[in-house]
C-alpha cells in the first residue's frame, strides 16, 4: 500500500463502497507515506492532483518487501504515520492508483492489494473515513518483513529500498525488460547480465531473459 483514499470531510457515516468512495467523486482525501510522501518515488504519480496535505496517522501494520517496497495491512495495533493528502478530478487517479496497485474488481482475494475503508487521524483532531490500498496478508512474496513498531522512516534510513541502489543501466534494462511482449528478446551486454543475475532480477531462460519475482516488483516500483 502507501496510500488511502476517501472523500473529503467524510464522517463515520459516511456512504462509501469497496472501490469508489461516496458519489462525490470531484475531491478526495487520500492517506499517503512511505515512497507516496512528496519528496519521495511515487509522489509525481499524484502530485498534479494535489490541493493540500495534512500530518496524520492511521492503526494497522507496515510490511516491507524483499524490494523495499512499503505496504499497509488494515490488520494490526501499529500507529502509521503520513498525511491526508486532499485531491481533484479524483476518478482519474483512483483509476490510475487501482492499476498500479493491481486491484482486482471481479475477485478481490486474488489480488495483491484491496481498496478498504479505514479510518484517518489528523492532526488537527479531524478523524476522516478513508479507502487503503491494503495488502492482502495471503499473497505476499517470500522474504516480506513487518516494520517493527509501523516506524517506516526509520526503516528506509537503516536499508534504503533495492530501488535506489540501482545505476541508471540497470534501472533502463529493467524497464525496457519489463516493457517487453510475449517472447521477445532484449539485448544485454555480458557486464549488466552478471550485476542483474547476482542481484536476483533476471532469470535466464535459455534463449530469452525474464524480471524474476524480485524483478517484477522492481519494475512496477520504476514506471
Amino acid at each position: 500500500m502507501e496510500i488511502a483514499i476517501g472523500s473529503a470531510g467524510a464522517s463515520a457515516s459516511g456512504d462509501y463502497n469497496q472501490y469508489g468512495g461516496s458519489g462525490d467523486s470531484t475531491k478526495r482525501s487520500l492517506f499517503v507515506f512511505g515512497s507516496f510522501s512528496e519528496g519521495m518515488v511515487h509522489f509525481k504519480k499524484i502530485e498534479s492532483f494535489v490541493v493540500r496535505q495534512r500530518p496524520a496517522t492511521v492503526t494497522g501494520g507496515v510490511y516491507r518487501f524483499p524490494s523495499g517496497r512499503l505496504v499497509f495491512s488494515n490488520e494490526g495495533t501499529q500507529t502509521i504515520s503520513g498525511w491526508v493528502v486532499e485531491i481533484k478530478s479524483a476518478d482519474i487517479l483512483l483509476a490510475l492508483l487501482d492499476e498500479f496497485h493491481g486491484i482486482h474488481r471481479a475477485d478481490p482475494e486474488k489480488a495483491l492489494h484491496q481498496r478498504l475503508e479505514i479510518q484517518t487521524f489528523v492532526d488537527d483532531g479531524d478523524i476522516t473515513l478513508a479507502q487503503a490500498y491494503c495488502i492482502n496478508l495471503n499473497k505476499m512474496p517470500r522474504g516480506t518483513v513487518l516494520v517493527e513498531g509501523g516506524d517506516w522512516e526509520k526503516s528506509l534510513q537503516e536499508k534504503p529500498p533495492l530501488f535506489s541502489q540501482l545505476t541508471e543501466r540497470q534501472r533502463a534494462y529493467i524497464q525496457r525488460l519489463g516493457a517487453s511482449c510475449g517472447r521477445e528478446i532484449v539485448p544485454i551486454d555480458l557486464g549488466l547480465y552478471r550485476e542483474l543475475m547476482h542481484l536476483e532480477i533476471v532469470v535466464d531462460k535459455g534463449r530469452r531473459l525474464a524480471l524474476t519475482s524480485l524483478g517484477q516488483e522492481l519494475y512496477r516500483m520504476l514506471v
